[in-house]
């Protein structure tokens, strides 16, 4: 059985091309281009980030990523 996660995909313009938020505890948030190295999280959290990140010129939108169930987000 798979569970559903969500990571934050953005698009800063230009030719850089997509990219997913990887950490988020830092200033600037560190991106990735890489969506195995994304943050995944649950859809209300990915959702805030969303909304925080709207406001800048990047264009957020959550993605949905399969994962199986034994897998732990908070590594316990």
């Amino acid at each position: 059985m798979k569970n559903t996660k969500f990571a934050v995909k953005v698009n800063r313009g230009g030719a850089r091309g997509a990219e997913y938020l990887q950490r988020v505890d830092r200033k600037p948030v560190q991106t990735t281009r890489q969506r195995n190295l994304a943050l995944l999280m649950g859809k209300f959290t990915a959702q805030d980030f969303v909304k925080s990140l709207g406001k800048s010129r990047w264009n957020p939108e959550l993605v949905a990523v399969q994962v199986p169930e034994q897998y732990n987000l908070s590594g316990k």
